[in-house]
């Protein structure tokens, strides 16, 4: 863990200040405005080294998988920044421009028109990184070209890129922007059978993504989906509600807009839900606890859709349990491919 400066200036202050340092105004404030100085230069050491973190990251691509796919990462544009600085401003409704990484086999057939899977990272803030290394390549196996955006707010491109952050919003717009320009640069790709696949906030994304676009995608999966964000800021605590009421984020508390809260969860949106989805969850998940899922699972029933889900007992991994290198994990990701190839029609099936 990164020591915080600023909690050693404080304590540096505390210990040489003397006891008439509490009864000092004048030296109150300026000590004020160095630990606000030192808090911000933290901040941004934290940023540079998420952009150190993931340029090393960007190498390790090609030597995780580069045996079986063209790995690539292309700069395309989504939309306007959705909370601008400055409304008026030259430049303030140009488009957000962003980063995506492509896989396509290598082993493809010339003339072959593949079936594409868009593959969003999870987390608050995070990235595309290579702990998704092992399921690339068991796609790439099955044959699918898979797009997996750096959306507004991903980590790894520096402050202003973080801050640009839209959960539940336009960050969906990017998935949809990269699904649009890979479908306009490859021609190899089959427009007919084009999935998502998502896990955690990367499940909210794609499930926003096809209750927005249903007649875009053939199928989805959703593997323990961000579901309802107004539970969620319930059972996660203030340090998470700080999160979501950032000025830069959506400046809110839920008490204060329950509204907007409800606008970026899926399971206020079930009625939308068009295209075959799998859902998967685990009772023991930390992170997104089982009873958002089964909110969602029960909102979707009570609109009459027909979807399929499974929820696991307890299985070994908790929030990431069908991502790990188990037999398990293993186990429960085939159970996914044998879903997704019912409508994308792989050319091969995982060996």
């Amino acid at each position: 863990m990164r020591v915080p400066l600023f909690a050693l200036a404080v304590t540096g202050a505390l210990l040489f200040a003397g006891p008439s340092w509490s009864q000092q105004p004048a030296a109150d404030e300026d000590l004020a405005k160095e630990i606000g100085a030192l808090r911000a230069a933290q901040q941004d050491l934290d940023h540079r080294l998420d952009q150190l973190s993931k340029a090393i990251d960007d190498v390790a691509w090609f030597q995780r998988v580069g045996d079986v796919a063209v790995v690539d990462k292309w700069r395309i544009a989504g939309p306007s920044d959705a909370n601008p600085k400055n409304p008026t401003g030259i430049g303030a409704g140009n488009p957000v421009k962003f980063y995506t990484y492509t896989f396509v086999p290598k082993d493809r057939n010339a003339g072959e028109k593949l079936p594409m899977l868009i593959l969003p990272h999870g987390g608050v803030h995070a990235d595309f990184t290579t702990y998704h290394a092992h399921i690339i390549r068991e796609l790439m196996a099955q044959g699918y070209v898979v797009v997996a955006p750096d959306y507004r707010g991903s980590t790894g491109y520096g402050r202003d890129f973080y801050q640009l952050i839209d959960y539940g919003g336009r960050e969906v717009d990017d998935i949809h922007a990269s699904k649009q320009w890979a479908l306009e640069n490859f021609d190899f790709v089959d427009p007919q059978r084009v999935g998502l696949i998502g896990w955690s906030h990367g499940g909210l994304i794609v499930l926003m993504e096809t209750f927005a676009h249903p007649k875009e995608y053939a199928c989805v999966f959703a593997g323990v989906p961000v579901s309802d964000l107004i539970q969620r800021m319930g059972y996660l605590g203030k340090d998470y509600e700080d999160d979501f009421s950032a000025p830069y984020h959506i400046g809110k508390t839920v008490n204060q807009d329950i509204a907007e809260y409800k606008r970026r969860s899926p399971v206020w949106s079930v009625e939308k839900l068009a295209v075959p989805l799998l859902i998967h969850t685990n009772t023991n998940d930390e992170d997104v606890n089982v009873i958002e899922v089964e909110h969602l699972i029960q909102a979707l029933k009570a609109a009459g859709k027909k979807f399929e889900y499974k929820i696991y007992k307890d299985a070994a991994g908790g929030h990431s349990f069908d991502r790990l290198d188990t037999t398990l994990a293993r186990e429960a990701r085939r159970e996914i491919y044998a879903f997704l190839a019912r409508y994308l029609k792989p050319p091969r099936s995982l060996p």
